[in-house]
């Protein structure tokens, strides 16, 4: 069994009177370990699929399952749940929490799942050792730059150990030497721990490293 698979998917927004076809008729799986980036133009439908992959939203009709379950079934606190559990988000305007620090930061997801302190802790000052921000765990969002939050996103969304991470332009801010480091880190965890990466990306840095290219185009797949 696939851990992501789409069959007959659709999303449809309304728009005052208007409905609008964000995805039409998609079929897609996506396999335990896969290292896999969605690619087309701006609008063609790659964020809508990252928010149904990530059970963020559910589907207007069609049939998606995640680790065998269907989440158009499941209620919004047992979706929330899944996405606790299984799902890491790297966000492409990184969704920091401004007045906590770069270590409280990347502690949430862990503190919320019930993790001791200690142990939250240790986690997240490893994941942002890994991301070569162990210099800068007190400092603020404010007082990082934009590639320096993108790192902490990053290590926010690897600190659970999640089964998929979803990313949405993970590199796009980072210069060319730490972008290399960040899409090693992430190889290194989809190869030793069997992580599924799922980016959206323009970057033809991360592109060269994937192991598939998915290409949409006006809501449709065109692999």
């Amino acid at each position: 069994m696939s851990l992501i698979s789409m069959r007959k998917v659709c999303k449809n927004y309304n728009m005052g009177s208007t409905i609008v076809k964000a995805l039409n008729m998609v079929d897609l799986d996506i396999e335990t370990s896969e290292f896999i980036a969605l690619w087309g133009p701006s609008g063609s439908g790659k964020s809508t699929l990252l928010n149904l992959i990530g059970s963020i939203d559910t589907p207007s009709s069609g049939k998606m399952l995640i680790s065998g379950q269907d989440i158009s079934q499941l209620s919004e606190n047992l979706r929330a749940e899944l996405r606790n559990n299984c799902i890491g988000f790297i966000f492409q305007r990184f969704n920091l929490i401004p007045v906590l620090s770069a270590l409280e930061n990347v502690m949430l997801p862990l503190q919320i799942s019930s993790c001791c302190f200690s142990d939250a802790k240790q986690k997240a000052l490893k994941r942002l050792d890994d991301v070569g921000l162990s210099g800068f765990i007190h400092h603020r969002p404010d007082k990082l730059s934009g590639g320096q939050q993108q790192r902490v996103a990053i290590a926010r969304a690897l600190v659970t150990s999640p089964s998929i991470v979803i990313a949405d332009e993970p590199t796009a801010n980072l210069d060319s030497e730490t972008s290399k480091k960040i899409i090693q880190l992430m190889r290194k965890l989809n190869q030793q721990e069997k992580t599924t990466f799922v980016f959206s990306t323009h970057d033809q840095r991360l592109l060269d490293n994937v192991d598939r290219l998915v290409e949409i185009e006006d809501g449709c797949i065109k692999e």
